[in-house]
């Protein structure tokens, strides 16, 4: 697939997807919203692809936020549809199925700090910078930062960096927990490509199994998800990796997984 404002590279069985958008600090347009759907719908079906990574190009911007130009359009009616676009975008990316790793390269402000938040790992480069500035504008978040932000951080914390506008560094991020990580800048997309490795080396069954059940706690009850647990469980070990990588620790050897 051919796009305007993303490029897309494969290494094995691992995605690197980098909005490209420098000049405008990668910001999130409508026709870059299409592309990312239309991108992680293929990436969903493809199976060669594991995991995959999304970052920013340039050096100053992951993605900067939503293109203003745009949002300045807007009136109640059109601003509805506008937003549900988004969040559509990012509900795909949240449940696609495959672990989404945000290599966070600069500022991730907006709608960026929220794309990142669709993802499941956030590593980010020391120079990274997160924020949801809405309020500066005169609206809230609405690519889904008021939902993902206080389910992954404290209460407390998610609404002082929304009710505020301000920005935060990496290292206050990790503190929060908002991310997973901080990589020197010139090492941030190779420590992203060698965790997507790692994740790879296991059995996918299992990955992706465990992945549903963990992105089911931000709408099931316990009980629920306790019984979604317990299914996934019991159909992993239907697998033929399952009896591989038993066999594989019982006879002190590296499993040779196979996806059945």
């Amino acid at each position: 697939m051919n796009f305007k404002n993303l490029l897309v590279e494969k290494k094995d069985t691992i995605a690197i997807v980098t909005v490209n958008r420098p000049d405008k600090l990668n910001a999130l347009n409508g026709e870059t919203l299409e592309e990312l759907r239309d991108l992680f719908e293929s990436l969903q079906d493809d199976n060669s692809v594991n995991v995959i990574i999304i970052t920013g190009a340039g050096e100053k911007a992951f993605v900067a936020g939503a293109d203003i130009s745009e949002l300045n359009k807007l009136d109640e009616t059109t601003a509805k549809d506008f937003v549900e676009k988004g969040q559509s975008v990012f509900d795909l990316i949240e449940n696609l199925g495959k672990p989404v790793i945000a290599a966070v390269n600069g500022f991730a402000l907006g709608g960026g700090c929220e794309l990142a938040l669709a993802c499941h790992i956030r590593i980010a480069s020391e120079r990274a910078k997160f924020g949801q500035p809405e309020v500066n504008l005169g609206i809230i978040p609405g690519y889904g930062g008021t939902q993902r932000l206080s389910r992954l951080i404290n209460t407390g914390r998610a609404i002082e960096i929304i009710l505020s506008g301000d920005m935060i560094s990496a290292e206050e991020a990790l503190k929060y927990g908002l991310i997973n990580r901080i990589s020197r800048h010139e090492e941030l997309l190779g420590d992203a490509v060698e965790l997507a490795k790692k994740i790879c080396s296991k059995g996918q069954i299992a990955v992706r199994s465990a992945l549903k059940a963990i992105v089911a706690t931000n709408y099931l009850h316990l009980n629920d998800g306790l019984k979604l647990e317990s299914d996934l469980f019991a159909e992993c070990c239907a697998t033929e990796d399952f009896k591989e990588g038993t066999s594989a620790f019982l006879e002190k050897r590296k499993p040779n997984f196979k996806n059945k």
